[in-house]
């Protein structure tokens, strides 16, 4: 599995984006080029893309790293992982995080944080074999009308 950082969007990333974004929520609308560009162009953020080699370097798989400092530290949080469900099972998954984890502690975070739903059982089984621990703590959301 080749793991890379995107650093330029192109017809590849978005098609890949149209192809993916349904299987990490049946809701969620695939990204426009300029918000892709926005994601890769911000310096708090890294788009990583995986690549299966046995697939002619097809991309299988995505993360988004987010690192920032916040006056206790510089922290990370890892969103919106998924992976191509004809790759599933392969390693793919693991391969983000472990390079995510390893870019997080090269920018100097000193924690990394997810969330994952209770329901994806295979990521969950992953993201504790890794080393990150369940939180006993609660998870809000507000919802902004009229987000972009």
């Amino acid at each position: 599995m080749m793991i890379e950082i995107v650093h330029e969007v192109n017809d590849e990333l978005l098609a890949a984006f149209d192809r993916l974004a349904p299987q990490l929520n049946e809701t969620l609308h695939p990204p426009t080029r300029p918000q892709l560009e926005e994601v890769v162009a911000s310096p708090a953020t890294s788009l990583l893309v995986a690549r299966d080699p046995d697939s002619q370097g097809e991309i299988t798989g995505t993360l988004t790293l987010v690192v920032f400092r916040t006056p206790a530290g510089v922290s990370a949080h890892i969103e919106d992982v998924v992976v191509d469900q004809k790759a599933r099972g392969r390693g793919t998954g693991e391969a983000l995080t472990r390079a995510a984890i390893e870019l997080a502690r090269e920018k100097g975070a000193k924690k990394i944080d997810l969330t994952s739903a209770p329901w994806r059982e295979a990521a969950n089984r992953l993201y504790r074999r890794l080393g990150f621990i369940p939180r006993n703590t609660n998870s809000y959301r507000y919802v902004i009308e009229n987000p972009d």
